[in-house]
């Protein structure tokens, strides 16, 4: 008995070692947008266990969202003042970053972010040096970590059904557009007896893919919204007239019958669905997220091998990536890109302990991994990654690669914060779906979208 109570004494005590150990262990809260596939958020979880493995006493407390939960979750976090440490989502830039940044909600990391500044490519940095209007100055307000841009997606194997190869497909604006179509989608149609549908058009106003779309219209009639100093331009008559052509086009698709009726409910997955069933022949994507999506299944162990086949034919030789048509003026488009940012929020519990994560993080042997681990889905900020053999492997990431190389622009927001808030309401979507839904002229729906930009932006 008296070794039993030995024992046991011990045991108790090693249990309250254990449990002090466990308690003593600093917790860094993260919160980050889930991925498309299983590749990206693997490579997610190898940063978190490295930086863990280096950082012993923290653990990395992970929760992860769907794209269209990130916003309102940190909102609320905010709003309760018990926020994450870390936060990214794909649509921070475009709705938030710089609206927080304003208001004073994000902790200043000019001291991780400067050290590293010249690694940068440029046009990516440039976005997160925000103004705080609290303290009156701008400094490094967000993380910048990888970029997106426009790309077009197509299925070779439905074009061909429909009796048409890549040669011709027209690379002038208004040709372009009509040949998926009024030439494409009734030949596919009578060839296969499916309902298909030439062009999957995002309108949803709940999609990012939506105002990104639509703002490349807006770039194919070369229309600038704002300056580089931030003074709204859209009292200019030509900028009027280029977003009438731009809108016209953009609904034109639904209003012929030519994108399937639900796309103007569609939230950001949704085209990509579409596409994947092969409901659509053709689809613009701000990332190339559909081709890679099968590329991440040809190497994913837990499909039937017959399904990785599928997958790896889909990849090699049946999707297709592109680029735009040359604009109705007949030059080449120049992409907008958009850098998608993380932040450390100021309210946050170990402010500390997050700026050191987001320093290790953007270590190059470490941001480059987790960067390719999303399989072309996303391009990277810094200048030595995007020389990685990575981006030559194949047609698709190359496609990626001439796409930024050529040189790209910014968004709106960048210059003006305010048009965060107007993604945020997707005015340009909401424009669109006047159009479709509530038949109000092309005009008249431009005027209301000018007016709505100049009470959020001046």
């Amino acid at each position: 008995m008296k070794l039993k109570t030995i024992l046991a004494t011990a045991m108790f005590a090693a249990g309250l070692v254990t449990a002090g150990q466990v308690a003593a262990q600093e917790k860094l809260i993260v919160w980050w947008e889930k991925g498309f596939y299983k590749a990206e958020d693997d490579a997610l979880f190898a940063v978190i266990k490295k930086y863990e493995q280096k950082y012993k006493g923290v653990k990395v407390e992970l929760s992860q969202y769907p794209i269209q939960d990130m916003i309102p979750k940190t909102v609320a976090s905010l709003d309760s003042g018990n926020p994450p440490d870390v936060a990214f989502g794909n649509s921070f830039d475009f709705q938030v970053t710089g609206k927080w940044a304003f208001d004073g909600k994000l902790e200043d990391i000019s001291s991780v972010i400067n050290p590293i500044r010249a690694r940068f490519a440029p046009n990516t940095a440039e976005t997160a040096f925000l103004y705080n209007d609290v303290t009156k100055t701008r400094a490094y307000y967000a993380f910048p970590i990888r970029q997106q841009t426009i790309h077009i997606q197509y299925w070779g194997d439905m074009l061909a059904e429909a009796g048409f190869k890549d040669s011709d497909i027209p690379t002038n604006w208004k040709d372009y557009w009509a040949f998926w179509c009024d030439k494409v989608q009734p030949a596919h149609r009578q060839k296969s007896g499916n309902r298909t549908f030439g062009i999957g058009q995002p309108l949803g106003v709940d999609s990012t893919d939506s105002f990104f779309s639509f703002l490349t219209f807006v770039d194919a009639y070369n229309v600038r919204l704002v300056s580089d100093s931030g003074k709204l331009l859209v009292d200019d008559p030509a900028v009027r007239t280029g977003l009438i052509g731009a809108l016209t086009d953009y609904t034109q698709p639904y209003v012929k019958g030519c994108t399937p009726p639900s796309s103007n409910n569609w939230k950001d997955p949704d085209n990509n669905v579409a596409f994947h069933n092969k409901t659509t022949v053709m689809t613009h994507n701000a990332t190339i997220s559909i081709a890679a999506k099968w590329l991440d299944d040809m190497n994913n162990a837990a499909l039937k091998p017959e399904d990785r086949e599928v997958a790896k034919k889909n990849y090699t030789e049946r999707i297709r990536t592109a680029s735009f048509p040359n604009k109705p003026d007949g030059s080449k488009m120049v992409y907008r890109a958009a850098i998608k940012t993380g932040v450390v929020l100021s309210q946050a519990k170990n402010k500390a302990r997050a700026k050191e994560f987001v320093a290790f993080l953007l270590q190059e042997e470490n941001l480059t991994p987790y960067i390719e681990g999303s399989l072309g889905r996303w391009f990277p900020v810094m200048k030595a990654a995007q020389q990685s053999p990575f981006w030559k492997a194949d047609p698709h990431r190359t496609s990626v690669y001439n796409q930024f190389t050529a040189g790209t622009v910014n968004f709106e927001f960048t210059k003006n914060y305010k048009f965060t808030i107007l993604n945020n309401e997707n005015v340009w979507a909401k424009a669109a779906n006047r159009v479709i839904n509530e038949k109000m002229p092309v005009d008249r729906a431009v005027d209301e979208m000018i007016a709505r930009i100049k009470v959020v932006a001046n």
